[in-house]
């Protein structure tokens, strides 16, 4: 693998400058390297087992996997001083982070969801979670979750997600949903602002299949905080575990631990 692409927001002026220049940096030691505006990166296609390097913030980051799923190759996030729970190299440190990825095989994997929605045949990717939302304002979704082929709870909510243990510290953090270790093989069901205080996240083993329905009113999809379609009561989200994880480079030092008082704590100072 010697082949590195780097993406940031065009609306990250001090991202996409430090992305030229670790480009520069790059071609000086004969790695070929090129940059793309993350709103562009799905014009481009890359080498199998390329490097994808993403500037910017977590919502970066999560489309920036995407990208690098598709073509099996390993990303690394690069952290620009805002908060950013999935990230954990800092910009001045880009350059040697790079060149240690390029001659490195490590990288740690994280499990990714497999999702399909009604007779859709295509099956669509998130690395944190996919919700079902609530499609019209002020009226809450019920919502019938299944694992394999039981039958689990019915919820009334804004809202119900199928997480990831990478999500876990993202939208299902925000709904009162629990901390999963990355490292951990699970899928966590999570309501928002459910109508009964009693109704609470479920973890289940990442080998189960989970689906959900909606009773009386349609529901709108969201992948990755992207607006995928509507689910309409007479069909089925099926989610499970994708069979090729998202390969993530990170340092040593980048623990569960160090996040949460790193992170977390600041986010809420």
């Amino acid at each position: 693998m010697n082949y590195v692409l780097l993406t940031a927001a065009a609306d990250r002026p001090d991202a996409l400058k430090r992305a030229l220049e670790t480009a520069d940096e790059l071609s000086r030691r004969d790695v070929a390297a090129r940059v793309v505006e993350i709103d562009r990166l799905g014009e481009e296609s890359i080498p199998v087992d390329s490097l994808v390097v993403s500037l910017g913030g977590d919502g970066t980051f999560l489309r920036a996997a995407h990208f690098a799923h598709r073509y099996r190759s390993r990303i690394l996030p690069v952290h620009l001083g805002r908060i950013g729970f999935l990230l954990n190299v800092p910009t001045e440190e880009i350059t040697q982070a790079v060149v240690t990825g390029l001659s490195s095989t490590a990288s740690v994997e994280r499990l990714a969801l497999a999702i399909r929605v009604g007779d859709d045949p295509v099956s669509y990717f998130a690395l944190n979670e996919v919700v079902l939302e609530r499609f019209e304002a002020g009226r809450m979704v019920r919502v019938l979750t299944y694992v394999d082929d039981e039958e689990y709870l019915t919820y009334t909510a804004d809202s119900v997600m199928v997480a990831t243990p990478t999500g876990s510290t993202a939208y299902n953090f925000s709904a009162g949903g629990p901390v999963v270790d990355s490292a951990l093989d699970v899928l966590i069901l999570t309501p928002v602002a459910p109508h009964f205080t009693i109704d609470r996240s479920i973890v289940v083993s990442g080998e189960r299949t989970v689906r959900l329905s909606v009773r009386e009113r349609p529901a709108n999809v969201v992948v990755d905080g992207r607006l995928l379609r509507t689910l309409q009561p007479n069909e089925v989200l099926e989610v499970t575990r994708q069979s090729d994880p998202v390969r993530v480079v990170y340092s040593s030092a980048f623990e569960l631990g160090h996040r949460l008082r790193t992170n977390l704590r600041e986010g809420h100072a």
